[in-house]
């Protein structure tokens, strides 16, 4: 893409999200960008189907309340499906909905471009760091 052509997909991205347009937009962006809903979709993308601990004990570090807080988003979003199935003990599964899986399609460039510089980044970092080290030393 060309500069110009950047600034007017920018441009047309934040005209979207105005504050005019109603507020789906912002807050369906909110949703599937944080960072526990990603590893939702992820994981339901990777593994399929699959029971609330089971989704706990794959996603490191979420807890029960941010996980139980994105599966509801998802789903209000359409993003996930939920299924309850009446038996004792009660089960619930949650899976992809297709446009789930097409939002999964879309962020995988997106992973894959942040594991390919995550040495870049780290550098950045270290260089970072570094100087606002020194420059604290120098007040």
């Amino acid at each position: 893409m060309t500069d110009n052509e950047i600034i007017l997909a920018a441009q047309a991205i934040c005209d979207a999200l105005s504050e005019e347009q109603d507020g789906l937009k912002r807050d369906v962006l909110n949703h599937v960008g944080n960072t526990w809903s990603l590893f939702v979709i992820h994981t339901l993308g990777v593994d399929g189907r699959m029971r609330f601990s089971r989704l706990q004990e794959r996603i490191t570090g979420v807890s029960q309340k941010m996980l139980t807080k994105s599966l509801r988003e998802l789903e209000r979003d359409g993003l996930i499906a939920r299924t309850a199935y009446m038996e004792v003990p009660p089960r619930v599964e949650y899976e992809l909905t297709a446009l789930g899986r097409g939002l999964l399609i879309q962020i995988i460039p997106l992973w894959t471009w942040v594991i390919e510089h995550a040495d870049t980044f780290r550098e950045a970092r270290n260089a970072f760091d570094l100087k606002t080290k020194k420059q604290g030393n120098n007040i």
